[in-house]
């Protein structure tokens, strides 16, 4: 294997700017477009049938490609990868802002997904290339990290600000200026290790066996949320996601090339950090979905009212991810961050199961999200870095879409779970009440209310659930060591610096 290169980048400071402007536009994407869904849906005519599919059209799209766009920026190189990532999702964006029919914004929602798949894992690879060195690199992930948990709420407020004020057409044109000084400043400062790239020829079985078993394995879960769990199309699509990357990791196994080396998913730092992601994504995209619908239909809150109500959570989350993890992370193994993070984040949600219908927002739905932001920045800090802990250069982009692929297949879950469990709760509670209400409109909104903090309580289990992980299977020790070198026996020597071995 090539020595690689020891010097640090004098611009890698300048080229962090781009990668987190890339990655913010990712992240909100993927809920700026909610808040947006009902004038769209009103603009073009989308029937309710079709409405979901402009959710589920990016899901897959971007769930199902992800490994291959992992793949791909390990074979092109992170900054082509990179740099086509964002002219393509810029691309997509002009054509979803444009959109005459319902058919071409499905489309368009597709191809953002497409290209979303090959930009995530360039931009976190390009990091672990770059950011070699401990202290800089807490720096630069607590950015990272910061943008990644937070971009979901900035979506919710652009989002509405959009909607309100402008049209929604601009929920997608305002990625395009994001995508453009992204592209430049990439192209101008952003210097790749040649040495990382992994030149080996593409496993194509493996990326046919991984996209069709993801694919499925999200739809699966959209199908349960509008179909049921029991239904044939729904249990076909799980026997057929489980067939499928079951073959997937048989073939893994045996070909020369494999698209996902299982040395990086068999490394129990990173085998702990995508089971805790991705049941952190479970807790939380349903949290985001159950609040939004809280604050608009229960108690009235404008679409950017609503938006504006998530602030604060962000700015927690900036906090909690730059001034704790960030100074923390060399000094503290990254279990004590990540573990209380999620159970500080789970106790933020406790609270938020108390919201009824005049519940105060500045005593109890503030506090609840403050502590949720905190949390979940102190959390991700780590766990971002940790992703491509002790990997070889040639596999960083790889083990950088699986971090992608366990919050992308999470929020699918999430959101379907969360759902399905709020549906059924408001459903019975419903029922039960009818006969003494007094007020069908009152008691309707109880019965939402109480599905909500129905659901939410099993975020809080499920959030919980990501500690323990965290605390079991994470045991780098960024200051002091790792207690375990990479799973393919390689040393800290041979792998990328990622922490301070």
């Amino acid at each position: 294997m090539p020595e690689l290169r020891t010097e640090a980048d004098p611009r890698r400071w300048k080229a962090l700017i781009f990668i987190a402007l890339a990655q913010l536009m990712v992240v909100l994407d993927a809920t700026i477009v909610n808040i947006a869904l009902p004038s769209a849906q009103a603009d073009l005519g989308i029937s309710d049938g079709n409405r979901q599919w402009v959710i589920t059209a990016y899901a897959l799209a971007f769930g199902g490609l992800l490994l291959f766009g992992g793949r791909i920026s390990d074979l092109w190189g992170r900054k082509r990868a990179f740099v086509t990532g964002l002219i393509g999702f810029a691309a997509a964006s002009a054509l979803g802002g444009a959109a005459v029919n319902t058919g071409m914004l499905l489309g368009a929602r597709a191809l953002q997904g497409v290209f979303g798949a090959l930009l995530a894992p360039a931009a976190l690879s390009l990091l672990a290339v770059l950011f070699t060195e401990a202290k800089e690199r807490a720096k630069a992930f607590g950015v990272f990290g910061a943008i990644a948990g937070a971009g979901g709420g900035v979506g919710l407020i652009l989002g509405g600000l959009f909607t309100e004020y402008l049209n929604w057409r601009w929920t997608f044109f305002v990625n395009i200026p994001f995508a453009i000084v992204a592209a430049a400043g990439a192209i101008s400062v952003i210097r790749e290790p040649a040495e990382g790239r992994n030149p080996s020829k593409l496993d194509i079985p493996g990326v046919i066996l991984a996209t069709l078993g993801l694919v499925s394995l999200v739809y699966g879960f959209t199908r349960a949320e509008s179909d049921g769990w029991s239904s044939g199309m729904t249990i076909g699509l799980f026997a057929a996601a489980a067939v499928l990357l079951g073959v997937f990791l048989l073939v893994e196994r045996t070909v020369k090339a494999p698209l996902l080396p299982l040395r990086v998913l068999t490394d129990r730092n990173r085998g702990g950090v995508y089971i805790s992601l991705g049941l952190a994504a479970i807790a939380m995209f349903g949290l985001f979905l159950f609040l939004t619908y809280y604050l608009q239909i229960v108690r009235g809150f404008s679409p950017v009212k609503t938006g504006l109500a998530f602030l604060p959570m962000i700015a927690m989350m900036i906090t909690g991810s730059t001034q704790i993890g960030t100074r923390l992370m060399t000094r503290v193994p990254a279990r004590w961050l990540m573990g209380p993070g999620f159970l500080l984040a789970a106790a933020g949600m406790v609270l938020l199961t108390q919201i009824d219908l005049d519940t105060s927002y500045a005593t109890v739905v503030l506090p609840g999200l403050m502590m949720m932001g905190l949390g979940m920045g102190t959390a991700f800090m780590p766990a971002m870095s940790l992703a491509t802990h002790g990997v070889q250069p040639r596999d960083a982009g790889v083990a950088s879409a699986m971090v992608n692929t366990s919050q992308q297949v999470g929020g699918a879950i999430g959101t379907a779970l969360l759902n399905t469990i709020a549906a059924s709760a408001t459903t019975d509670y419903f029922k039960s009440h009818m006969a003494g209400a007094t007020n069908q409109k009152v008691l309707t909104f109880q019965s939402m209310v109480h599905g909500y903090s129905t659901a939410v309580w099993w975020a809080v289990g499920i959030l919980s659930l990501s500690a323990l992980v965290a605390v079991v299977f994470v045991n780098a020790n960024p200051g002091g060591g790792s207690a375990a070198s990479s799973a393919d026996g390689e040393t800290a020597e041979d792998a990328i610096p990622v922490m301070a071995h």
